[in-house]
């Protein structure tokens, strides 16, 4: 996992050459990596959507490794989501000149936020304006992390050559025949540094080594093995991070990463089982009676011998053989033609084929055990995030949370043929992306497609004609706003109507107030005495959240409201299900215009990396489009500009930034959060709506 360009791909590309997985080196720039094999992947230079596959490396031991190669741009960000939920540990490639950079620091939460170890491999030591050190410290100011280096650098740029084993206490250097290294002598220019970072080494190890503590303390002889023993707890605890360097380009250090992977990174069976609870409180939890508590969730034993039960974190559409299913086995065995149970949606499955997945390669297996990650064929209602699992078993795993769209784009098909195919093709890329969306424009009767950003969506545009043949023209990008409220208040609705036989009655009142931001809409019920019956509580709710779906002021959704339904009365005959839900639909809009609702737009993280002479003029212009500047920092011989920028103002500023530097700045941008917009703009998209809704 990494920020974009750190070198994420290449590293894999010699995992795979040097664990005898491939017979010949590709090259990313060459459009040959074997882990970049979409057409897309190729011609553009990046990694789109995440490549499984396995090695085994012998030196320390027969030890078998599952890699997944994750993208590194933010509207891709969903790949490495659910690669971080399925596995059990992660290499955070980091570039030795951009050090942390804005898609590291989003990757290096989302792996805290699975509680995934972690190993760092600084790349790129062979570039001008290298600098391990400045990684390191990066690493403790902008991640928070613990890093320790097990190893330095013997040199550096065009005179980097090998490097220390803090552990061993040997000098390693490079060897261009054997692309491995040798011993040879410590470097007498480094003595100070290494005595520096062997004692932070141990140091640091010993915290989760009582007898290596006391052993140090005393002066004593340590052997390595004690030192990579404690390590590895230390790192699996997540606790610290080892960190490794070298060159993946030019084959530099690989080897001794993939020891690292083996020496301190878990297997399944060194960290405890996932959590889950049983699919009759899921479904309590889906139908709106209460969520799972952690106290009703327990732990999943891995093991072999168990029932099986697997999570499905990825679906892709394969030409040759139809949808395969990615899914992680977390215990007992899964065989060909077995039937499991998916327990999300209580519908029992068949599996046809298993696959071993080598990038877009495949390989027939017969049976898959806990710890695998295979592909299934033949699973028909199974999406990302289903638990799949015998059905004496009967568990939900934790599924995984799937942002929302921040830009929008209307789609056209050009021919009567192409309206028959857009539908199924925008069908199998939403099932294979839960981060994109599809939706029908109410007003327009236009088909509507969301992403992460214009990349994402430019590249659904391309899959679309490339894999689905499909011709469609895009619309312009839309900037995906939202509403919300900035005070407390009450609201109230009684819905009444009488047409002859039974009428319709709801009556409910209600508080409203903001929520958290990233929170959404919340619902709860206050209601004490039976004034509303608990019947009629979760129609309220239905209200409430079809009523936030549209909002109020320009149709788009309304987030980050807490909602309270604090009273209300009823009518014995003529109160229905219906007519609670359109009074509180109603008390809903009512209370939003009440309780000042505005307008948010997205605002994105923008780090501009441009060479110094041309720094006033980046943020002049990021001024111009609303940016806030952030932090400015001086680089070897660049400036590093951060700014908090409104998404709205950032189409088409990667041509504006290429003209304002002579081709020489590069950009990166991830979303920050939803902030208010300025009323002069909210009042034109309110007028734009109203003018439309009256049309």
């Amino acid at each position: 996992m990494a920020h974009i360009d750190a070198g994420k791909t290449t590293t894999s590309e010699r995992i795979l050459y040097f664990t005898g997985r491939t017979h010949r080196i590709g090259e990313v720039h060459d459009g040959a990596a074997t882990m970049d094999w979409m057409a897309e992947e190729q011609e553009r230079g990046i990694t789109i959507t995440s490549a499984a596959t396995v090695c085994y490396w012998n030196r320390n031991g027969h030890n078998r490794i599952n890699i997944i190669d994750t993208p590194g741009h933010v509207d891709f960000t969903i790949e490495v989501e659910r690669c971080l939920r399925v596995l059990d540990g992660a290499v955070a490639v980091f570039c030795a000149v951009g050090g942390v950079q804005p898609q590291s620091e989003t990757v290096w939460r989302q792996a805290d936020h699975y509680h995934v170890p972690r190993v760092a491999f600084i790349n790129k030591m062979d570039r001008v304006g290298a600098d391990f050190y400045s990684c390191l410290n990066q690493m403790v100011t902008r991640l928070n992390a613990n890093p320790v280096a097990v190893q330095i650098p013997i040199g550096t740029e065009e005179n980097f050559i090998g490097v220390v084993d803090l552990i061993e206490n040997k000098a390693l250097y490079f060897n261009a025949e054997t692309l491995d290294t040798q011993e040879g002598e410590m470097p007498a220019d480094l003595a100070d540094k290494i005595e520096e970072y062997r004692e932070t080494l141990i140091v640091k190890a010993s915290d989760f080594d009582e007898a290596l503590m006391e052993k140090y303390l005393e002066g004593e002889e340590i052997d390595p093995q004690e030192i990579r023993a404690a390590l590895r707890k230390g790192c699996i605890a997540m606790g610290l991070v080892p960190v490794f360097c070298g060159s993946a380009f030019k084959n530099k250090g690989v080897q001794r990463l993939l020891d690292g992977v083996i020496d301190f990174l878990p297997s399944p069976i060194d960290v405890p089982g996932p959590m889950v609870a049983s699919a009759e409180l899921f479904a309590r939890q889906e139908r709106g009676e209460g969520d799972v508590t952690e106290e009703e969730k327990f732990e999943l034993k891995v093991t072999d011998k168990g029932e099986f039960a697997g999570l499905a974190f990825k679906l892709m559409s394969d030409p040759y053989v139809g949808q395969l299913t990615f899914v992680r086995i977390y215990s007992g065995t899964l065989t060909s033609g077995q039937s499991v149970m998916n327990t999300n949606k209580h519908r029992r499955e068949r599996v046809g084929r298993l696959l071993r997945m080598h990038a877009n390669k495949r390989e027939d297996v017969t049976e898959a055990h806990a710890g695998e990650i295979v592909a299934v064929l033949g699973l028909k209602s199974t999406v990302t995030g289903d638990t799949l699992c015998d059905e004496g078993l009967d568990v939900v795993l934790e599924s995984m949370t799937f942002p929302e769209p921040v830009i929008t784009m209307s789609i056209e098909p050009d021919t009567q043929d192409d309206v028959n195919k857009l539908g199924l093709a925008l069908q199998k890329l939403a099932a294979e992306d839960p981060s994109f969306k599809v939706t029908t424009d109410k007003e327009t009767g236009q088909t509507v497609i969301g992403g992460m950003g214009e990349l994402h969506l430019d590249i659904i545009a391309s899959r679309l004609k490339r894999e689905f043949n499909v011709n469609a023209k895009v619309g312009r990008p839309q900037v995906a706003y939202r509403e919300t409220i900035t005070r407390e208040g009450n609201c109230e609705c009684m819905y009444k109507r009488q047409s002859g036989g039974r009428g319709q009655y709801g009556h409910v009142k209600m508080v409203m107030r903001p929520n958290e931001p990233g929170t959404g809409v919340t619902f709860e019920s206050k209601i004490v005495g039976g004034v509303v019956p608990r019947e009629y509580w979760a129609a309220v709710e239905k209200g409430v959240r079809s009523a936030a779906e549209t909002g109020v002021l320009a149709g788009y959704p309304v987030v980050d409201v807490h909602v309270e339904l604090v009273d209300g009365s009823y009518h014995e005959v003529d109160s229905s299900e219906m007519a609670f839900q359109v009074a509180g639909s109603m008390a809903f809009k009512d209370g939003c215009k009440k309780c000042g609702a505005q307008l948010l737009e997205p605002v994105f993280d923008v780090e501009v990396i441009t060479p110094e002479e041309y720094t006033g003029d980046v943020i002049g212009d990021l001024n111009s489009r609303r940016g806030r500047i952030q932090d400015l920092e001086p680089r070897k011989g660049v400036q590093a500009i951060r700014a908090a920028v409104p998404l709205s103002e950032m189409f088409g500023y990667s041509t504006v930034l290429r003209s304002a530097t002579q081709g020489r700045a590069s950009y990166t941008m991830q979303f920050k959060c939803y902030e208010p917009l300025p009323a002069a703009l909210s009042e034109g998209l309110i007028e734009k709506f109203g003018a439309k809704s009256n049309s």
